[in-house]
């Protein structure tokens, strides 16, 4: 839209195409920065996501090392410690004392690791838990 104005002896003319296409600008700018922090968000998120994972791994691998050390113990009561693999994860199993006994678990993932210690009593071919948490 064109419009036409004379003063006097002077003439001139205001465009307004120009302000579109300005107005367009601003708006894709501002659709690009909100895009782009959501994107920087969900990569944050997904990321942190995967260390929790990789970090309860290592915890349920001290778990499992902790339930294997006792089933052995059962079985054989000089049981010192072993080294378990599940799956990608490793457990690191150690048995000291003799009544009570500490069995020390550390899970590894990636380069996570977790520790889980437990105290327990022996009794009559029962073993009783007096501490079982992680370190």
């Amino acid at each position: 839209m064109m419009h036409k104005f004379q003063i006097s002896n002077f003439k001139f003319q205001i465009s307004e195409g120009g302000q579109a296409l300005t107005t367009l600008l601003i708006f894709v700018i501002i659709a690009v920065t909100i895009t782009s922090g959501a994107i920087v968000v969900l990569i944050a998120n997904t990321t942190s996501t995967s260390k929790i994972q990789e970090g309860l791994a290592a915890y349920y691998a001290a778990e499992s090392g902790v339930e294997n050390a006792l089933l052995r113990l059962l079985r054989d009561p000089n049981y010192t410690g072993e080294t378990l693999s599940i799956d990608t994860s490793t457990a690191e199993i150690t048995v000291t004392g003799s009544n009570p006994k500490t069995v020390v678990s550390v899970g590894q993932n990636g380069n996570f690791k977790r520790t889980v210690q437990v105290q327990m009593n022996y009794n009559s071919g029962y073993y009783t838990f007096s501490s079982w948490k992680e370190i």
